[in-house]
């Protein structure tokens, strides 16, 4: 009788060891072929952006990833609507795109730490426009380095700023280009997250809050709207790596280097490891080294030019 049900036991074992090996090969191929699909084939088999519309608006385009986002979507065909603060440097990057790249170019001043005031001159200046790509791209720190909560300089208006620039910018933009792409049935909406909104940050808590509230929001909305036409996509970086996923990918973090390196800070710097004492005590030694190091600079230099 025992060597029965012992029998039982070791075939009852092999069942539920194998069915566990079978499941996590499966879930690996499917990891892998997703990962195969979004940054390999889709370089092959690109989605034709101009088929979204005329126009596509930038936010924060004139410097960084807004200025390589304008820059990728003129090479692809699109005339762009250029958003930034500096009027002088939106004029330097619209000639820039309309002398390399032949396409048409727009330019709307506005600051996006003001709030919502600024947006009624915003939808007036897109009323007559085709507008079939919106990317959300402007978004700033509170601070040059890793700061507590109650130690960002200025709080009181510098939070404002942040929340206004990082989460009421994505929303109000999307406000405003959204029906129309809606009565089209057709639409892309990229909005720039960052690394720092995959996890939580202690020592940048406002702005990565504000980042995972990009990915979160961009997420509801494409499965809000994909069956009318919408992609909504919540990207990392590199312009021409991360256009290249549209339609194969509502999140990328841009390129395969990206994406691995996103998984090796999941595994190997989980939560509970990046939110514990000694983490947040050893972010605090890194940030007072680092402040140390750059006054040391400071003080260089000037004794140079002494």
């Amino acid at each position: 009788m025992d060597t029965v049900s012992d029998s039982m036991l070791a075939r009852g074992l092999v069942f539920i060891g194998g069915f566990t090996v079978l499941y996590y090969m499966l879930k690996w191929s499917w990891i892998c072929w997703c990962g195969f699909r979004v940054y390999v084939l889709s370089k092959v088999w690109q989605t034709d952006l101009k088929a979204y519309g005329q126009w596509a608006v930038v936010t924060g385009a004139t410097s960084g990833i807004g200025k390589a986002y304008a820059n990728e979507l003129a090479k692809r065909g699109l005339d762009i609507v250029l958003v930034s603060r500096s009027k002088d440097k939106l004029h330097i990057v619209a000639k820039e795109i309309e002398s390399q790249h032949g396409r048409q170019t727009q330019i709307i001043q506005t600051d996006f730490t003001e709030g919502h005031d600024i947006y009624p001159a915003i939808a007036e200046a897109l009323r007559d426009l085709d507008i079939g790509i919106l990317v959300n791209n402007v978004g700033m720190n509170y601070s040059d380095k890793l700061v507590h909560f109650l130690d960002i300089p200025n709080p009181e208006q510098r939070t404002t700023q942040v929340i206004n620039c990082n989460i009421l910018s994505v929303t109000q933009m999307t406000r405003l280009v959204l029906p129309r792409m809606v009565a089209r049935g057709n639409g892309l909406i990229i909005n720039m997250s960052s690394e720092a909104g995959a996890q939580p940050q202690p020592m940048l808590s406002l702005y990565s809050a504000t980042k995972i509230f990009v990915t979160y929001f961009s997420r509801s909305l494409n499965s809000e709207y994909k069956s009318q036409g919408i992609t909504v996509q919540s990207a990392s970086a590199f312009a021409r790596e991360a256009l290249n996923t549209v339609g194969y990918s509502s999140y990328t973090s841009g390129c395969v280097s990206h994406a691995l390196q996103h998984i090796a800070l999941s595994i190997f710097f989980p939560d509970w490891l990046r939110l514990s004492s000694y983490c947040v005590k050893q972010t605090e030694k890194f940030a007072q080294s680092m402040e140390k190091k750059m006054d040391e600079m400071t003080e260089r230099s000037a004794s140079k030019e002494d």
